[in-house]
């Protein structure tokens, strides 16, 4: 059983499992550092496309996050301890142009997942390499994953390689097959069909 603060942790729906479920859409990729890289493209501030190799990103200053996580499914894994890059370090190394305002993270096999800019930039996204003081296992996202806490856990996308900068928003892999634009877990934003008006593009 949960203790009481893990309780009052909880959104709507949501319960502590036992154990730590893994959930991921297709094969685990392997990883080679010799040709990873990760781009950021689109709406940059330069027009350009900003790419980093493994020894740059990994050079990138780091920070660490305690923080909940809550699939969708139903389960919550409460004060989990992250540590990587986080999205604000990574916009200043590669800029969003002023017209900003959604980001689309892309990961291995063009699964993605679509986020507000003012979601990305919060102080609590991180490109995670590391869970709980360990690198991050195959099956939970090693070597990268993006880290979005306090939206449901399909937008913390694993095997990272890109972000894309976007001038308006766009539907990622889950949210085109039904799940919300946004993923709010304490409104209990599970599926399209709840949106309201402005949740997400026509």
């Amino acid at each position: 059983m949960p203790d009481p603060t893990e309780e009052t942790r909880l959104p709507p729906g949501q319960y502590v499992p036992r154990g730590r479920p893994v959930l991921h859409y297709g094969r685990v990729p392997q990883f080679r550092p010799e040709s990873w890289n990760l781009s950021v493209f689109g709406a940059t501030a330069s027009g350009e496309e900003i790419r980093f190799t493994w020894p740059e990103f990994s050079a990138l200053p780091r920070a660490s996050v305690v923080a909940d996580f809550h699939c969708v499914t139903k389960f919550s894994l409460m004060g989990n301890e992250w540590e990587g890059v986080s999205a604000r370090t990574l916009m200043e190394a590669a800029p969003p142009d002023a017209g900003v305002t959604h980001v689309m993270v892309w990961g291995e096999y063009g699964y993605s997942a679509n986020l507000r800019l003012a979601d990305f930039a919060r102080d609590s996204t991180l490109f995670a390499m590391e869970l709980d003081e360990k690198p991050l296992s195959s099956e939970r996202g090693f070597p990268v994953r993006i880290v979005v806490p306090h939206l449901y856990a399909w937008k913390s996308v694993k095997w990272v390689r890109a972000v894309e900068y976007l001038l308006a928003d766009r539907r990622g892999f889950w949210e085109e097959r039904g799940y919300h634009n946004v993923g709010d877990p304490w409104r209990e934003q599970r599926y399209a069909y709840q949106e309201d008006p402005g949740d997400g593009p026509p």
